[in-house]
């Protein structure tokens, strides 16, 4: 048995794999493998924690565990870490210099984990695409678009560029939907209809209540927008599709006139001597 536990897999210079390594390495990794479960049942099982802090925490441990667990997993197979990294020194200095962005990721996806300016379920805006957080690794963030793709940026694009966070402190949030009506219209009817269009809404928060605002003179229209709040971000281009199904409806019925572009020409007559 002893035989086989130290039967030599492979060499290569000074270091050796052996059977009991190998058994050990297994070994090893099951037992993290339950840690992990543990340490997950632990912290989602706290009640006193929001969904995106049990996220942060338990991601943050587990990569805490498995740093910890390659070098335990070079000790088993007796390779010394610090003379490693000590001989390998101008080694690891080309492979880093290669490895910028990518270490770059890293320390990016560490600030989102721990400063929690980004969380799970956030709606975001980058590069003029809205979406929802879906999961924040070390390297990369999924997110999720209005059309149901899943995006996976670079953790850098969140940190470094310009980004709006629409449920960073209030799960609500304020959109308008302009019109242009017809001079001749009543504006006070056209803004309470539109007002009425945006309070019946299902998605459109109670506690808020709608407001309409005159808000410019047009070549051919004046401009009225509708303000509503909504805790319904991800999909509030369906909200506002709903709103302005009901209000163009109710200004039918109201003979509310939305106008075309209009141009009125002056012809100037030629006067001949």
């Amino acid at each position: 048995m002893k035989e086989f536990l130290d039967y030599q897999i492979f060499r290569i210079g000074k270091i050796t794999l052996e059977v009991n390594q190998v058994l050990l390495l297994i070994v090893f990794a099951v037992a993290i493998k339950y840690l992990l479960a543990f340490i997950k049942k632990i912290i989602y099982g706290n009640k006193k924690l929001d969904g995106s802090k049990k996220y942060t925490i338990y991601a943050l441990v587990k990569y805490i565990i498995y740093i910890l667990a390659i070098i335990g997993c070079f000790d088993i197979i007796g390779i010394n870490i610090s003379i490693f990294l000590a001989g390998s020194a101008a080694l690891l200095v080309g492979i880093g210099l290669g490895l910028q962005n990518l270490f770059s990721d890293f320390i990016s996806g560490i600030i989102l984990l721990v400063d929690r300016t980004i969380k799970i379920d956030d709606i975001i805006e980058v590069n003029g695409m809205v979406c929802k957080v879906k999961e924040i690794n070390l390297r990369t963030t999924t997110v999720l678009t209005r059309d149901q793709r899943n995006i996976i940026l670079p953790n850098t694009e969140l940190t470094k560029n310009h980004l709006v966070n629409w449920t960073h402190t209030d799960e609500l949030a304020r959109f308008d939907i302009k019109i242009g009506i017809g001079y001749g219209a009543d504006i006070d009817l056209a803004m309470q209809i539109m007002e009425n269009a945006a309070q019946r809404d299902s998605k459109v928060s109670i506690d808020e209540k709608p407001f309409c605002r005159l808000e410019d003179f047009g070549d051919s229209a004046v401009i009225v927008a509708v303000y509503f709040w909504t805790p319904d971000i991800f999909a509030v281009e369906n909200t506002k599709s709903r709103i302005r199904q009901e209000i163009f409806k109710w200004f039918k019925s109201g003979g509310i006139d939305i106008p075309y572009p209009q141009r009125v020409m002056h012809l100037r007559e030629h006067k001949e001597d």
